[in-house]
């Protein structure tokens, strides 16, 4: 699966058990719901899955229960990324061998780089694996953006094929959508600007809404893509106050509080993570409602 994916990739959430182990039977569950509910593709690993506080065991033993539970059915994307330039390309090596279909690269966070650093960075990788690499900008997270010269330079990489853009700086986008080609995709990483990042070339988004609404974000993004803006940015204007409320506080708590709200029973998170507030558990439940979810 070799070709970049168009539409919706959800950006999993990692269930837990009540002691805070990896609840497998629960994942295996969600990819089947995902691929019932026309995801077109599965990031695990991501933001959204809490690998930060994951062992890398952990983290091996979820890639694998995630492969094999799709098996083939839609496209795999691994986040393999690391402020370790070296742990990244053990990581994603494995991943590779594993049945990974494509990696996601975060920069460099923390220690950051300068520009050549970064360049290096994702090339180290790009030149190890024989599957599509998305580079991952979200300079909220990691301190540091992956500028446009470097989008430009690792655009024409054979491996790199894609970007993440989650920075929301539609401006930046603007510039780096000058880089995209038949080889090089973006997606928007940002759910509230799925529509306008498609306007700027995007083919899809990798979404966090897609965990509690994957049709529907879907249906978003393929009515873009088959020509019908006017119906995405009503799908997007419909859905705009919950997804505003999924990001209330820092992800993935409030979407996997949702997630519980809807009866799914994901459990909870690690440290540092932890409950909402009773004031964002109210207004998640109220937009929930308003989204015919509860």
């Amino acid at each position: 699966m070799t070709e970049m994916i168009k539409g919706s990739i959800v950006a999993l959430v990692t269930p837990f058990h009540e002691d805070g182990s990896v609840n497998f039977e629960k994942l295996k569950e969600l990819v089947e719901w995902h691929i019932a509910n026309q995801t077109d593709g599965i990031l695990v690993l991501g933001t959204t899955g809490e690998s930060s506080t994951m062992t890398h065991e952990e983290d091996d033993s979820v890639v694998q229960c995630v492969i094999e539970t799709v098996g083939k059915r839609v496209p795999v994307i691994v986040g393999a990324g690391s402020n370790n330039t070296n742990t990244m390309l053990k990581k994603s090596i494995d991943y590779e061998k594993m049945g990974a279909d494509q990696l996601l690269l975060i920069s460099p966070y923390y220690n950051k780089t300068n520009e050549e650093g970064m360049i290096q960075h994702f090339k180290t990788v790009a030149d190890a694996v024989h599957i599509p690499i998305i580079l991952y900008n979200i300079p909220g997270r990691t301190g540091c953006s992956i500028s446009e010269h470097a989008v430009a330079v690792l655009s024409q990489h054979p491996n790199i094929k894609g970007i993440k853009e989650a920075s929301g700086n539609l401006s930046y986008a603007m510039n780096i959508s000058k880089y995209l080609h038949d080889d090089f995709v973006m997606y928007s990483g940002n759910d509230d600007i799925i529509v306008p990042m498609m306007s700027l070339g995007s083919s899809g988004v990798i979404s966090v809404l897609a965990n509690v609404l994957p049709n529907e974000t879907h249906e978003m993004v393929h009515a873009y893509l088959d020509g019908d803006a006017k119906k995405a940015l009503a799908i997007q204007h419909q859905y705009l106050d919950l997804i505003h409320a999924l990001f209330v506080e820092v992800n993935p708590i409030p979407v996997k509080e949702a997630m519980n709200q809807m009866g799914m029973q994901i459990g909870g998170y690690r440290l540092p993570l932890t409950q909402m507030s009773e004031a964002h558990k109210e207004l998640m439940k109220q937009r929930l409602e308003e989204a015919g979810l509860l």
